[in-house]
């Protein structure tokens, strides 16, 4: 007869362990002696030792009390269940991972590779990071509502990046958000950038309607006076 501490020694766990595995019904409880102590056979250490190796082999509690007196086909399909189901996890703690590599490469989880590396050209000209965070948003909605728009909106804003005038009047309208709204570069600014847009070919416009209003409702216009001015000043003729 052996003690609680002494099984629990033996077999390589926690007393607690097995008073969890008494409660889940995987151990029988044995009877407790005159003294008021339970007395623990050899049987009960073989027990425990299985259910620790079962466990450690990452089979569920929940299944181990089937297994332990199985015969060795059913063990061995049982197993064989279990080793499938420990793989899909595994393959889907892969993609896990890799979702938390594209997070740390930061826009890359949000948006395709292409959009990514467009996004990067306008951090390498300079921009806010505000700035960026309302183009990638606006590319969310688009690549997910419209992929075809997306598509030929980024070819285009592209080549826009390859105009000195269009990347000087991008960064001056990113500084101008924090510009107060009767600031006497906005009217110059408003200028500059209509006499620009007038000088150019027809852009390409959002085929989905719904879409462009919810992008143009993610901008936060209303949080800067000066662009909302801005913004006014270009509807003027």
């Amino acid at each position: 007869m052996i003690t609680i501490g002494k099984l629990a020694d033996y077999a390589g766990v926690t007393v607690k362990a097995v008073r969890h595995y008494h409660q889940r019904g995987l151990l029988a409880e044995p009877g407790r002696d005159s003294s008021g102590y339970r007395r623990y056979t050899a049987q009960h250490a073989i027990d425990l030792v299985k259910i620790r190796t079962l466990a450690a082999a990452g089979v569920p509690l929940a299944r181990i009390k089937d297994l332990l007196d199985a015969g060795e086909d059913t063990l061995a399909a049982a197993i064989a269940e279990i080793d499938d189901d420990l793989e899909e996890r595994i393959e889907q703690l892969r993609r896990t991972r890799e979702q938390l590599a594209q997070l740390r490469g930061g826009d890359r989880l949000f948006v395709s590779p292409d959009v990514a590396g467009y996004l990067d050209d306008l951090r390498a000209l300079g921009v806010s990071e505000r700035h960026l965070r309302l183009e990638r948003d606006g590319w969310i909605l688009m690549q997910t509502a419209s992929p075809e728009d997306a598509a030929r909106w980024l070819a285009e804003k592209r080549d826009l990046l390859l105009d000195p005038e269009f990347r000087a009047l991008c960064l001056e309208h990113d500084a101008a958000y924090d510009w107060a709204p009767d600031d006497p570069r906005l009217p110059a600014l408003a200028d500059r950038t209509r006499n620009w847009f007038a000088g150019r070919a027809e852009p390409h416009t959002v085929g989905d309607a719904t879409i462009a209003r919810l992008a143009a409702q993610s901008l936060p216009g209303g949080s800067s006076p000066a662009w909302a001015r801005l913004a006014r000043l270009m509807e003027q003729p």
